[in-house]
């Protein structure tokens, strides 16, 4: 296996005996679940006053854009160190996303089904995150010189 195949065969979080390889960042359980995210908060923010289209909504929006682009961008990178610290990145978003939610409704522009429902999906995907995380120190760990 050459460098860059092993590389871009990075485990997935939660993956069991059998290793799951992974060639693409789309095939990361964490980027499709924060992928969903953004669909949600996209919904969401249709249903906002015209007046927010520049304010709240617009943050909300890039906050969540950027969980799947930190992803990815980390999945591109080529040391685990630079992966994890974009996934931070990417989960430092997450969080900024349920904050925005609150927001959201706090000024009535979502129900609270709506948003309890959408921050339950972010939350989902900061695990998945952390997870992930995990997994790459790991694997880290295990690719250095000296160590099984």
């Amino acid at each position: 296996m050459t460098k860059l195949e092993d590389r871009n065969s990075k485990l997935e979080t939660g993956s069991t005996a059998s290793e799951t390889r992974i060639r693409d960042f789309t095939d990361l359980q964490v980027w499709q679940l924060a992928r969903e995210l953004r669909k949600q908060v996209y919904k969401l923010v249709r249903k906002f006053p015209p007046e927010e289209k520049f304010g709240l909504a617009s943050q909300v929006q890039r906050a969540a854009i950027s969980i799947t682009a930190n992803i990815a961008e980390g999945f591109g990178r080529y040391s685990y160190q630079e992966n994890i610290q974009f996934c931070r990145t990417a989960r430092g978003s997450a969080l900024e996303v349920r904050d925005h939610l609150i927001s959201a409704e706090d000024q009535n522009y979502i129900s609270a089904a709506e948003h309890k429902d959408v921050a339950a999906l972010a939350q989902r995907v900061i695990q998945t995150l952390n997870g992930y995380i995990r997994a790459t120190k790991e694997r880290q760990t295990l690719k250095k010189p000296g160590t099984l």
